[in-house]
């Protein structure tokens, strides 16, 4: 069954395109709500009713009908990737969440409020009197300090987790190279090695950290096996981290340039609109398990489609005045941690973060300026910034 859908090139590499992707997604929306991407040889979900109903449907997967053969240079990562619950349907998936969702409880995640509140103001003691970049000196060491504080391993070994981090998820840009190929197995191998010991030391020696709860969790006589652990561990950094400093980064960026960076209570309903405006990750794809109809065509069985978050997230079919940022917008859901099945395990300990993370900026550095235009950074199908240089008076 051949599926006919309109087509749009767009080089996700091109620097204007980087730097501001929304009116590309305007003129892919004015196709139709499905469309043939051609730069990246997938049709593609760019309303929100298209991206919504697909990521709901549990006739879409993650995992292929037929999985492709691995490269050998690539094993290490894919070794990782196949006992991740990012990547993996019922029954696997669902046994997998469940017993997660035991150790990394709501409860868990609430109870890190205060600290992520404290560490804020830590890290804001440290800035310097000048001009600094934002994402370097506070976006950055936030998310990777608590995630270090959560899974029980050294503060000290933040700067790894965070190289480790930036190299894996080098596997999911556009345009990835050999070089970041080589550079992700590295860092797949450093991680996997450091936390296998890891986790052998904690069943010797338990702690109250999440590696020690999740060694412990048990459903029905089931346990996790030390490779689920393993990756459970590299997704909640991987996932969560980079998502987190994307969100922190983006979301202070939007408050400067519209005037409500300290004009604007720092709610729940900001923190939203500001996911929504200018979501951390922009395309996340799904395979058709069926022959399956959605706004009106239908996807054949084996079809590989990419659901364009950031399109959907602006779609004027679901939201008055989409391109404008507005903290009092009446509360919907948005798709910037997904929706479904997949929904992200992390949402609830990024939208703490976040929180806590522009509270702390808007009362310590209420002149908080921006010194130079921000630059995002080449990392699509991320979006995130490069640099948020700025000075606080």
């Amino acid at each position: 069954m051949a599926l006919e859908l309109p087509v749009f090139a767009q080089d996700p590499l091109d620097a204007g395109f980087v730097q501001d992707p929304y009116p590309a997604y305007d003129r892919m929306r004015a196709l139709g709500p499905l469309i043939y991407w051609q730069d990246y040889n997938l049709p593609c979900a760019v309303s929100f009713a298209a991206a919504n109903a697909i990521l709901r449907d549990r006739r879409f997967g993650r995992m292929p009908l037929d999985p492709p053969e691995i490269p050998a240079h690539l094993a290490p990562f894919y070794a990782v990737e196949a006992h991740s619950m990012l990547e993996l349907e019922p029954p696997r998936h669902t046994r997998l969440r469940s017993l997660v969702l035991r150790a990394f409880t709501s409860r868990r995640i609430a109870a890190l409020g205060p600290e992520i509140e404290a560490l804020s103001h830590e890290l804001i003691n440290t800035l310097p009197d000048g001009p600094f970049d934002l994402l370097t000196q506070f976006a950055q060491p936030l998310p990777v300090t608590i995630i270090a504080r959560l899974l029980g391993v050294p503060e000290t070994l933040a700067p790894d987790l965070l190289r480790w981090s930036n190299a894996m998820v080098g596997m999911y840009q556009a345009g990835r190279s050999r070089a970041d190929e080589d550079r992700a197995i590295a860092a797949t191998t450093e991680f996997v090695d450091f936390m296998r010991s890891y986790i052998a030391a904690r069943r010797q020696t338990p702690r109250d950290d999440l590696i020690t709860h999740l060694i412990a969790v048990e459903q029905e006589g089931d346990r996790l096996t030390t490779d689920e652990m393993i990756s459970t561990c590299i997704l909640l950094l991987n996932a969560g981290h980079e998502a987190t400093v994307h969100s922190i980064g983006n979301a202070t960026k939007t408050l400067l340039q519209t005037g409500h960076y300290g004009q604007t209570p720092i709610s729940d309903a900001l923190i939203e609109e500001t996911l929504r405006f200018d979501p951390p990750l922009h395309l996340f794809t799904r395979w058709a398990y069926e022959d399956i109809e959605v706004v009106g065509r239908t996807l054949p069985k084996g079809t590989q489609i990419a659901c364009l978050l950031g399109a959907a997230n602006r779609c004027p079919k679901h939201w008055d005045a989409p391109a404008k940022f507005d903290p009092n917008r009446s509360a919907k859901a948005n798709l910037a941690f997904g929706a479904g099945l997949h929904f992200c395990l992390g949402a609830p300990l990024a939208r703490l973060e976040l929180v806590h993370a522009l509270r702390a900026l808007v009362s310590r550095l209420p002149g908080l300026k921006l010194v130079q235009p921000p630059i995002y950074a080449d990392i699509y199908h991320f979006h995130g910034l490069k640099s948020l240089i700025v000075a606080a008076k």
